[in-house]
């Protein structure tokens, strides 16, 4: 039986500006980024979901003091003890693309109360939800497991680098330093085809865009494609084995931050092309791409395209001038073909933590989908 969550539950939102936070509190204070922030007071005691209401649309549970930002909903049992609320938690963090999808607005997207209080939501009995949480929190926990193991073997290479090269800015060991551009043949930016999305076909040429490109990996999940034809009309920016692609544009001010995020390619040459949010960086053969890439993806670099970007406070970019002048040291090839040796053997740990994560990934959704539908 499905029931309507504002049949369940009360809404409000906070109160608080999101310049409320304070370094030293004690309190956790939930704006709409996924990390509260702290804050030395609080006006909510309670067991409750919170949603951000607008920007980077995510859903939390908490069960103590806090506080909220304005546009932070929180979503609380109206007393009719019908609903368990880590049930409630899973429930809207598997809505939570539907509100993605609802939201409106300009630059900043945001969604309204009724998108809440009109969600349909699967309601058995409280013995059941309890038994539905124990076994999604099961998963989880795995899911977190195999998150975390990644994460540590991220943590190593960057370990190894900075104790082979030091910090790639700063540059304490003197190395030589060159321009991008002094030790690359193409350095360029796809393009969008006429008519946006309607190019799009349902298989042929990979089609990447921002959204595939992450932190040292491409993400497939939201892949486009384009024929043949389109693809050769964007031949200069049809991608090889080894390209290195950086985000053109984005924000910097969310966890992931969009903007300059950077992968190797290791599909076959010319199997896949990119649009004109994206830069290719092609090497010419001197540097090695994985030291390269390290650097790009490092916290250091991530540093410095947050100084050097350019435009607005909710979206930046770089250009490809700023991209081809990146500063990038240049120790001796031979340490650099150390360091890949070193970080080839760790990302082949990383396949096998990444293969049995996909797995728990696959069983968590296919039993969000059985409870939730």
């Amino acid at each position: 039986m499905k029931v309507k969550l504002g049949d369940l539950t009360k809404i409000k939102t906070g109160k608080l500006d999101a310049n409320a936070s304070s370094e030293d509190g004690q309190y956790p204070f939930f704006t709409c980024s996924r990390e509260p922030l702290k804050i030395a007071t609080y006006s909510y005691d309670c067991e409750c979901v919170l949603v951000a209401g607008n920007g980077d649309i995510n859903v939390k549970y908490y069960n103590g003091k806090f506080d909220a930002y304005q546009r932070t909903y929180i979503i609380e049992d109206n007393g009719s003890r019908k609903l368990y609320m880590p049930y409630l938690y899973y429930f809207m963090d598997g809505y939570v693309e539907e509100l993605r999808k609802k939201a409106i607005g300009g630059v900043i997207k945001y969604i309204k109360i009724g998108n809440l209080t009109d969600a349909l939501i699967e309601l058995p009995d409280i013995e059941t939800q309890k038994a539905v949480v124990n076994i999604l929190a099961k998963v989880k926990d795995i899911i977190d497991g195999r998150n975390e193991e990644l994460q540590k073997l991220d943590t190593l290479i960057k370990a190894r680098f900075v104790e082979m090269f030091g910090e790639p800015i700063s540059n304490p060991m003197r190395w030589p330093v060159v321009a991008l551009k002094e030790v690359s043949e193409l350095i360029t930016n796809g393009n969008t085809p006429k008519g946006g999305s309607e190019n799009y076909v349902t298989e042929g040429i990979t089609f990447l865009r921002s959204q595939n490109v992450w932190r040292n990996r491409i993400e497939l999940d939201d892949v486009a494609f384009i024929d043949e034809e389109t693809h050769q009309r964007m031949k200069k920016s049809s991608l090889r084995y080894k390209d290195i692609l950086i985000t053109k544009t984005g924000r910097i001010n969310t966890e992931n931050s969009s903007l300059g995020r950077a992968a190797l390619f290791l599909g076959e040459n010319d199997s896949a092309n990119i649009n004109g949010h994206v830069y290719l960086i092609r090497l010419d053969g001197s540097i090695a791409p994985e030291f390269v890439i390290t650097i790009l993806t490092g916290e250091a670099y991530k540093r410095y395209i947050r100084k050097v970007c350019v435009g607005g406070i909710d979206k930046r970019q770089i250009n490809v001038n700023q991209v081809e002048d990146f500063p990038i040291i240049v120790p001796p090839i031979d340490m650099q073909r150390e360091f890949t040796a070193f970080r080839e053997q760790v990302d082949k740990s990383k396949v096998a933590v990444q293969k049995a994560l996909d797995e728990a990934q696959l069983l968590f959704d296919s039993l969000m989908q059985e409870y939730f539908g």
